[in-house]
């Protein structure tokens, strides 16, 4: 599990997250503490672009992390305490994303569990019998549908699966109508478990579906895929039996044997690494300056509304005087004139708030720069606040650059 704050305190954030982390979990604090492993600022930024870019998952490039962080923003929106800088945290992670995916070659080849999981099971199968193997998939949710897209691709042609229910088999088979596709019921898991070589089980059962007992009454596999029959277990949590591996001839794969698989291109691993890296790279400098930008963002919205307030008074003055008979076009004019000389006057103090690390401004300018605008325009900003985020960004600022 993975959690992310905005905290105006480092030490009191963890602790407040870490006590509450116990009242929920009935965990003690003390014992959660050795658990925990905890990245900060720039740290954590880098962490959560990697993980929606697929460089932290076990199948590197693997999409469906993606597809998590974009729940994460469509869940959270509306939500009180999911405000503007960790929307926009998770909103930059899916640009990084997506750009991985489009701007390298990361989501070529194995990039997913259920694509792994058909590939480890080809691997272990003698080659003779990759097109004659029976096959069964246990779970016709997202991950067995995938399972079965990748046999067929390895060329199977004939796929038994097991299901609750027929409909969601029935539409696979829709997609697949080159393929054999069998619905059996729950109901007769074992017996067709009895007649199959190779097995994957990908279902959300908090049960397991196949006990030592159970495998053990199995009729046994023949010389053709090597007398061993093969559970490939990629459900979360397991639906095979840890013992179920004791048994002579069975083998029993799960979630960490894939490993085998991504660790048979090392090198096209690393290189597409490298690749998302320096993509990943820009990415938390933007997001990072992005951030920045908003520690003067009280003193720029006040002078903002100021100088609209000015604006749009004059406007309505002007048109006041000119009459009621004025072609929208020309209200239109004037409404345009008086944003464009609002914007050019603005744009001078809005540069010299940035405090992003992208100028040479020091600390003591950006602060004089704040009070200035402040004093000037009667803006009534809490400068002592702002004075403290200004100090600990510049501080920071200065700290990444030695």
């Amino acid at each position: 599990m993975e959690i992310y704050v905005v905290a105006l305190s480092q030490h009191r954030g963890i602790k407040e997250v870490t006590e509450w982390m116990s009242k929920l979990s009935s965990v003690p604090v003390s014992e959660l503490c050795h658990h925990r492993f905890l990245l900060f600022n720039e740290d954590a930024t880098q962490h959560l672009f990697e993980v929606a870019s697929g460089l932290d998952s076990l199948v590197l490039g693997e999409g469906q992390i993606l597809s998590q962080v974009k729940q994460v923003v469509k869940t959270g929106q509306g939500v009180p305490g999911f405000d503007r800088k960790i929307s926009g945290l998770f909103k930059h992670a899916i640009t990084a994303g997506k750009r991985v995916r489009t701007q390298t070659s990361i989501s070529t080849g194995s990039v997913s569990v259920s694509s792994a999981a058909v590939e480890l099971a080809m691997m272990k199968l003698p080659e003779s019998s990759h097109a004659t193997a029976r096959m069964l998939v246990v779970g016709a949710g997202k991950m067995g549908k995938l399972v079965i897209k990748h046999l067929a691709a390895k060329g199977c042609r004939r796929i038994v699966v097991v299901n609750r229910t027929e409909e969601k088999v029935d539409s696979i088979k829709e997609e697949l109508k080159d393929v054999e596709i069998v619905y059996k019921p729950l109901s007769e898991l074992l017996t067709c478990a009895g007649e199959s070589d190779v097995i994957f089980t990908c279902t959300a059962s908090k049960t397991l579906m196949f006990s030592k007992d159970q495998v053990q009454m199995l009729t046994p596999v023949g010389s053709d895929v090597g007398d061993t029959r093969q559970f490939v277990d990629i459900s979360v949590p397991r639906n095979v039996g840890p013992c179920v591996s004791d048994l002579d001839n069975v083998q029993v794969y799960n979630v960490d044997d894939l490993k085998e698989v991504v660790a048979a291109n090392k090198e096209d691993r690393l290189r597409k690494a490298m690749e998302a890296q320096s993509i990943i790279s820009e990415e938390v400098k933007l997001f990072e300056a992005w951030k920045d930008s908003l520690e003067t963002v009280p003193t720029i919205k006040k002078l903002r509304a100021y100088a609209e307030r000015i604006r749009a008074s004059e406007v309505e003055k002007c048109l006041s005087k000119m009459g009621d008979d004025l072609p929208p076009n020309k209200k239109k004019a004037i409404y345009d004139l008086s944003l464009g000389i609002t914007n050019k006057l603005l744009h001078g103090p809005m540069q010299h708030l940035r405090c992003d690390g992208t100028d040479n401004r020091n600390l003591n300018e950006i602060l004089e720069n704040m009070h200035a605008l402040n004093r000037i325009f009667s803006l009534d900003t809490e400068m002592s606040v702002l004075e403290q985020k200004v100090r600990a960004k510049v501080e920071q600022n200065k700290k990444g650059a030695s």
